[in-house]
């Protein structure tokens, strides 16, 4: 099953400068181990060590925040793309 991520700037030295990864997963949770597979520390820097996503990391399915729907737990199939979206505060 190969989902397309998209993965934003500040993360891309972890993925070899690449803006776009292919992972595997039946769902966000199974997503972003095997992402943390094939890059190391990526999760770390996605998730608290409890395994929730941070406050400040928004992930999005298909255009659909993952908050209004099962967060890591949401469901994936096969063409599904995943964007990380990182929160920007400003003043």
């Amino acid at each position: 099953m190969a989902i397309v991520v998209r993965i934003p700037t500040p993360l891309q030295k972890l993925t070899g400068d690449k803006a776009e990864v292919t992972a595997e997963g039946g769902s966000v949770q199974d997503l972003l181990t095997d992402l943390d597979r094939q890059f190391p520390g990526l999760k770390d820097r996605l998730c608290d060590p409890s395994g929730k996503l941070r406050r400040f990391v928004n992930l999005y399915v298909n255009e659909e925040d993952i908050r209004f729907l099962k967060q890591e737990s949401t469901a994936l199939k096969d063409g599904d793309e995943v964007s990380i979206i990182p929160a920007i505060a400003g003043g």
